[in-house]
């Protein structure tokens, strides 16, 4: 579904990310990992458009939309729960529910509004709530709804759990899963080594903005002191951006 080919992408002169080859089947979860700085939110944005992609290309269901607009992305399938979550305080959850159906006939924004409130029944009995008063995880499962909205193929999730209750996190990650076996396919950037390998079928690292390790998720569960060496757990990887 999803291909990266040999793609490098920064901000003007700079280069967050140089020639990473990467891909996401349909059905699958894609686990992103790496220290902070590594350039894996710079991978997401290039991937939703919002980051120039300075070399290499994107592939997403046999088509080239390296140079799309974030929209035509959306259009195509591609849909993106930021890391910080960005959602819209003053509006109700109903509200930034809608926001994240703007390519979509109200009709079909309803029925998709439906499945996210299904999905998280806790956005239900807040659905007439500002969302600036929502918890962390309430906020989270917001976030994800949000992009849930336009119908995506491909979910990319950056920083689930950051700042979030352990119990929330089960919550969302369970939402994923469920999501996952309906086929979607879903790129997960995560701070919780941890829990991203018990979640994910396939695992890429990078540091520094290049990729150090690519295997399965069983590959990596077999291997969790190599993971976290190139992690730098030891407290010896790259600054914080």
């Amino acid at each position: 579904m999803l291909e990266l080919r040999a793609m490098g992408c920064g901000y003007g002169q700079i280069r967050a990310l140089d020639s990473l080859d990467l891909t996401a089947a349909p059905g699958t979860l894609t686990a992103l990992l790496g220290p902070n700085g590594a350039g894996k939110t710079s991978t997401m944005m290039a991937i939703a458009g919002h980051v120039q992609v300075q070399q290499g290309a994107i592939w997403f269901e046999g088509r080239d939309i390296t140079r799309a607009s974030p929209v035509a992305r959306t259009r195509a399938g591609i849909s993106i729960a930021p890391e910080g979550r960005r959602i819209f305080p003053d509006l109700t959850v109903a509200e930034n529910l809608l926001v994240g159906g703007y390519t979509r006939r109200m009709a079909e924004a309803r029925a998709a509004e439906e499945r996210v409130l299904d999905l998280f029944p806790r956005l239900r009995e807040r659905h007439r709530q500002r969302a600036g008063s929502l918890s962390g995880g309430e906020q989270q499962m917001l976030a994800i709804g949000r992009a849930l909205m336009a119908g995506p193929r491909l979910l990319l999730v950056d920083e689930l759990s950051l700042g979030l209750m352990p119990a929330m996190v089960d919550v969302c990650l369970a939402a994923l899963l469920s999501l996952k076996e309906q086929g979607l396919a879903i790129m997960l950037v995560e701070q919780n080594t941890q829990r991203a390998l018990e979640v994910a079928d396939s695992v890429t690292v990078i540091a520094s903005g290049r990729m150090m390790f690519q295997g399965s998720g069983a590959q990596a569960r077999a291997n969790p002191d190599l993971v976290d060496s190139l992690l730098g757990l030891s407290g010896h990887g790259p600054p914080a951006d």
